[in-house]
């Protein structure tokens, strides 16, 4: 069992602070038990427990989406009351709008804040090219394959230009095959981007390849288990990576970890 006190905190200042947060559905359901938390500036963090623990929950309440039964959360120093600018969200279900086209999809967030259309359709025009998806500008959703309308769905949070990019199991819809690729592009927008990453993944070699730090959960009511921060060396060949003792140690640690609450 990793320490989570023995464990040295990142060197960057919290961007997110969640503070004893605890979350209550009607019915007296019990997800989240006196949270708290803090998420490191321009790192990727990934939330990772047993299925139904709360992480989406957690996720949602960071968010602004849902409200904290108790307890609060700052982000950037602000109390969280709701969605705000500083904040992205990127859904496992894509969350697109059906009738709308790509440039269009990529460019809602900025016309709700009255951004002119001449200017967030280059925004969007440039972050879907980044993504991968120049030339689809005005493809409908119904015309993409799962892992574009992804691609879709990251360029609308990254539009944005938010502080906070929060991703709630984005590659699960995806098969194999884009799942890493997609994982290696989400590194390299850690590194390139200076934004900080909120990560949500059932999969614990997922969450050691692409974290910088990971927070388990314990299963509901939720309570953060331990911190583990899984020092990956990253660069050169990735598969070279999953095939190294340092990274199948850290995975085998939070199975180990992780298997007590199936029993």
């Amino acid at each position: 069992m990793i320490d989570p006190a023995a464990i040295p905190a990142l060197a960057t200042r919290p961007i997110v602070e969640v503070k004893s947060v605890s979350k209550t559905y009607a019915g007296g359901i019990e997800a989240l038990s006196g949270i708290s938390l803090d998420f490191p500036e321009g790192r990727l963090t990934t939330l990772l427990g047993p299925s139904g623990c709360g992480k989406t929950t957690l996720l949602k309440i960071i968010a602004g989406l849902i409200p904290a039964s108790g307890g609060q959360v700052f982000v950037d120093g602000r109390e969280v009351k709701g969605p705000g600018p500083e904040r992205a969200f990127v859904f496992q279900d894509f969350a697109l709008m059906p009738w709308a086209s790509v440039i269009r999809n990529v460019a809602f967030g900025l016309e709700l804040r009255g951004v002119a259309h001449s200017e967030r359709e280059a925004i969007a025009e440039r972050q879907i090219a980044r993504v991968g998806l120049k030339g689809f500008e005005r493809k409908y959703p119904h015309e993409l394959s799962g892992g574009m309308r992804q691609r879709v769905g990251l360029a609308r949070a990254l539009a944005v230009d938010a502080k906070v990019v929060l991703m709630d199991e984005p590659f699960s819809a995806v098969d194999e095959q884009t799942r890493r690729k997609f994982q290696e592009e989400l590194l390299e927008l850690v590194a390139n981007e200076g934004k900080s990453f909120i990560f949500v993944t059932h999969s614990i070699e997922e969450a050691v390849y692409v974290s910088d730090r990971i927070a388990l959960l314990s299963r509901r009511p939720s309570r953060v288990s331990a911190i583990i921060e899984p020092k990956i060396v990253r660069g050169g060949d990735p598969e070279k990576i999953r095939r190294n003792s340092a990274y199948l140690d850290v995975v085998e640690d939070i199975w180990q970890q992780l298997k007590h609450y199936l029993d």
